[in-house]
């Protein structure tokens, strides 16, 4: 079965070129256009995508309301949501990722790019680079930074709680999620095979209520397990 894929912008021509890419490859198609947040809630629901590609910025109901939306209807559970932005430093990104995005992408990518961040989303990978992970998403959720900076001890307090289920080798294995680092990354660090880290990843994320990587991302810091280092 091809990956489903929704556009939503606010661009036409944008979507019109993401269209002739997307529909250029076997493995993928593009099931539906929406302009606005609420018609990308409401065609996500009708179209049964895999992935939406979501602007940040949209008219009326942005791409973070419309990502809030899918992530809490339970029915929307295996859709990723691959934030769209012009500037990849961004404080939207981090509100993206809260708002339970699989990860972010810069407008300004190659098509290879695009493509390939469709493909890791819908694997339920977290489409996030090494430096953001270390820079950005750190620095903002560490020092509760965003919208929803008053939020944050409070989350913060539920996630710490939630590690306690975790073991031992859940728990490092979460350290170097965190650090942006790969399956097979991680089993090369800890001599182990990617299936085994692969078996830790999704057991972490059944415990912590986590819809992907990228929420673990987000839970690691904000529960304080992991810190930013001081550039």
């Amino acid at each position: 079965m091809p990956i489903r894929v929704l556009l939503a912008d606010d661009q036409a021509l944008l979507r019109s070129a993401f269209k002739v890419l997307v529909d250029s490859e076997p493995d993928m198609q593009v099931v539906g256009e929406a302009s606005d947040g609420a018609q990308a809630f409401a065609l996500a629901r009708e179209r049964r995508a895999d992935v939406v590609l979501m602007d940040i910025r949209m008219p009326g109901t942005d791409g973070l309301a419309a990502t809030r939306m899918i992530s809490a209807d339970p029915e929307l559970a295996g859709v990723r949501v691959v934030m769209l932005t012009t500037f990849e430093v961004d404080e939207y990104v981090v509100q993206a990722l809260r708002a339970g995005a699989s990860g972010f992408l810069g407008k300004g990518a190659e098509p290879d790019e695009l493509l390939n961040a469709i493909r890791i989303a819908a694997a339920g990978d977290a489409l996030l680079s090494p430096a953001a992970t270390k820079g950005l998403i750190a620095s903002f959720l560490a020092q509760g930074g965003g919208a929803d900076a008053a939020d944050g001890p409070v989350a913060g307090a539920l996630h710490a709680e939630r590690l306690a289920a975790l073991t031992g080798r859940e728990r490092e294995v979460l350290v170097l999620v965190a650090a942006g680092m790969s399956n097979d990354e991680i089993a090369g660090r800890l001599e182990v095979s990617p299936l085994t880290v692969k078996t830790h990843v999704n057991r972490a994320m059944a415990k912590l209520g986590a819809r992907d990587r990228a929420q673990l991302v987000v839970i690691a810091y904000e529960s304080g397990l992991v810190r930013p280092r001081a550039e």
